[in-house]
């Protein structure tokens, strides 16, 4: 069994990345006719580590909050979910938590994130030096901790301590182009944490992104499972996934449901993905799964509360009536 393998067995992940709060509307109800909203963890990090715990896994996270009651709440909110939050340092001044609010719309559907002056961009590297890397099974990061110093360099070192504790390192691509000084910077360093990853997942536009064009990226997903990385999902949203994987190509499709917004979707995703894997399933079962967990994600409000569970996995797998051709 490979090290990537053998890693996410373990169903033990360190993840590094930001906590958000989100703040959403009730299904169908558009930004200018809420008059309440439901508030809940977010962050693309904190959100894969409340899936997986919530999916019987174990997750900590290693992230920067702010020294406030926001900070506070996102803290409490991830030991809720079961995430361990001995690593979730806090910064004081003048830097906060992002915030993020959505509406629980698909047509149409806006999705206002607030990062200036972010926490988590805050993390240093002796925040990542604190973590004892070989008490886990793999690490996990998404794109936008790369975004900024001091956290870039930061995440950079977690990868090679990780990797020197034996870890595997798991790379959602997630590109979010406001958080990034411009293009350029954000193609270079993308491409270079995919190529320390030994596990790659993201969809068909960043891909192309990182490629240098839409064209391009089918292309650069595949020679990168040919060089680098064990593993490599490129999503293509409707239209499912491909993975590439010892010399393998695999095709997946999604579960259609209907949706009531688009956010969440990769984050549980990767958090079904993992799990599946660690529970000894197929690479393909285990992509499937990862496709349910995002189908039951956008069916419901909000991001970490409308993960599903053991149960409602398994209820939701049972009654649909499958997953769409390839």
């Amino acid at each position: 069994m490979s090290r990537l393998l053998e890693g996410i067995k373990t169903n033990d992940f360190v993840i590094v990345g930001r906590a958000g709060i989100d703040f959403f509307t009730d299904v169908g109800v558009r930004a200018e006719d809420a008059e309440r909203l439901t508030v809940d963890l977010g962050g693309s990090a904190a959100n894969i580590g409340a899936g997986i715990c919530k999916l019987g896994g174990k997750a900590a996270l290693v992230t920067s909050v702010s020294d406030d009651s926001v900070g506070s709440y996102c803290v409490n909110r991830l030991q809720h979910y079961g995430v361990n939050t001995d690593h979730v340092q806090r910064v004081g001044g003048e830097f906060r938590n992002s915030l993020a609010f959505y509406e629980s719309v698909l047509e149409g559907h806006r999705n206002v994130i607030y990062r200036n002056g972010a926490a988590d961009f805050q993390m240093t590297m002796q925040d990542v030096e604190a973590v004892d890397y070989s008490k886990f099974g793999a690490l996990i990061t998404a794109g936008t901790v790369f975004a900024a110093e001091p956290s870039r360099t930061a995440t950079f070192r977690a990868f090679d301590l990780a990797k020197t504790a034996g870890l595997p390192i798991i790379f959602d691509v997630d590109y979010r182009p406001y958080s990034w000084p411009s293009a350029e910077v954000a193609a270079d360093v993308l491409s270079r944490a995919a190529e320390a990853s030994d596990m790659i997942v993201g969809n068909d536009e960043e891909f192309g992104f990182m490629a240098g064009g839409m064209d391009k990226g089918l292309a650069k997903a595949r020679a990168l499972s040919e060089t680098t990385a064990e593993i490599v999902i490129y999503k293509m949203g409707e239209n499912g996934a491909v993975t590439y994987a010892g010399g393998e190509e695999i095709a997946t499709g999604i579960y259609p449901v209907t949706a009531v917004k688009p956010n969440g979707a990769g984050d549980a995703f990767m958090a079904g993905l993992m799990t599946g894997m660690a529970d000894g399933r197929d690479l393909r079962t285990a992509i499937l799964r990862g496709s349910a967990c995002a189908s039951i994600t956008v069916s419901q409000p909000g991001c970490a509360p409308a993960m599903p569970t053991p149960d409602l996995l398994d209820d939701f797998l049972t009654n649909h009536p499958g997953p769409t051709p390839t």
